[in-house]
């Protein structure tokens, strides 16, 4: 059924391009079905390979492409392929993996559902925060293992969450969000971005910290900074030197972020704690000490839309193409001079 805002000959032509296990997992048949209306689509059609003759048959008259994981790198000769492609709407978050230079310099416009991928990593975060102070994991685990009552204020007398101090390392897109979320609960929130001044932090509802200082008085520490060529290990071992003995390491960025064997060390030690959601290598090795560790929790890339989170990507996305195709500009786009600083 044709979307009654728009004649069937203005309907941009559309193809999909991304791995077909994502294509299954995002788009579900109502969405499909919405893209249908929204463009001229073939909804069954899924590029996974940008190379093939069936994705040059595709791509020659397409003006927009709509990426998911595993798509491509949309290189020239993708490009050369695609002569009127214009615009690509993306139903995940980071474009880096398949938006190339060549991508820019053919003025493509690009937007990206990043947004809507923060909000179940800002929740996970959010959680983590709250069960770190109150030392859940930690009293779940003595639990169990000793199955009897214990006087719980006198084994852990600075559990909980009044007053304590959070450090949110990046004012992203995601740690904007996590500050936000925050708000409701009796907790000081620091902030360290260089990007951010003093007067925009304190606006978030953070108060901005210099570097050290984040490391110094947080704790709970939550990182969120992209993966860019100066920011690799910036967690160094200097900085989780200076985190008090007791204190909590959240990392739902990317694990190379974070210097992985100086972490190990302190968390092994049983001076730190760590809540790791991504880890540098992205599965550590078995015999990784962490493992077994009880002062570490690793879950495996889960922070992200997951299930029927997917559907918010999906949503977000169609919401994009509907203004494309109605000539109105990306509610959320992604612009060339800002990838120096995103993820």
């Amino acid at each position: 059924m044709t979307h009654p805002d728009l004649r069937p000959h203005t309907r941009p032509r559309a193809v999909l391009a991304m791995a077909r296990k994502t294509a299954q997992q995002v788009l579900d048949t109502d969405v499909r079905a919405r893209l249908a209306a929204l463009t001229d689509i073939d909804p069954n059609l899924v590029l996974d390979d940008l190379t093939t003759p069936t994705a040059h048959r595709a791509l020659a008259d397409a003006e927009l492409l709509i990426t998911g994981w595993g798509c491509p790198p949309i290189d020239a000769a993708a490009l050369d392929a695609a002569p009127r492609l214009r615009a690509v709407v993306h139903t995940a978050g980071t474009v880096r993996h398949h938006i190339t230079a060549a991508c820019w310099e053919r003025g493509l416009t690009v937007s990206s559902a990043a947004v809507a991928n923060a909000v179940p990593v800002a929740e996970y975060t959010l959680a983590m925060i709250l069960l770190a102070n109150k030392r859940v994991l930690d009293t779940a685990r003595l639990y169990r293992l000793e199955r009897r009552r214990t006087d719980w204020n006198e084994r852990h007398p600075e559990a909980g969450n009044y007053r304590r101090t959070v450090g949110i390392l990046s004012a992203s897109i995601i740690g904007r969000r996590v500050i936000d979320l925050l708000r409701p609960h009796d907790l000081t929130v620091l902030l360290h971005d260089p990007y951010v001044s003093d007067t925009e932090a304190r606006d978030l509802g953070a108060q901005p910290v210099s570097l050290p200082e984040l490391f110094t008085a947080s704790d709970v520490l939550s990182v969120h900074t992209p993966l860019l060529p100066e920011t690799r290990g910036l967690v160094s071992r200097e900085f989780l030197g200076r985190m008090r003995t007791g204190s909590t390491l959240i990392n739902t960025a990317r694990g190379a972020v974070v210097d992985q064997a100086a972490l190990t060390d302190e968390v092994v030690s049983g001076r730190l704690h760590a809540i790791l959601d991504v880890t540098e290598p992205e599965v550590l090795p078995a015999d990784s000490p962490l493992w077994d560790c009880p002062g570490a929790l690793i879950t495996p890339h889960i922070a992200g839309s997951k299930g029927g989170e997917l559907r918010r990507l999906a949503d977000l996305a169609l919401a994009e193409v509907e203004s494309y195709a109605l000539g109105r500009p990306f509610a959320h786009p992604v612009r060339p001079e800002h990838l120096a600083r995103l993820a």
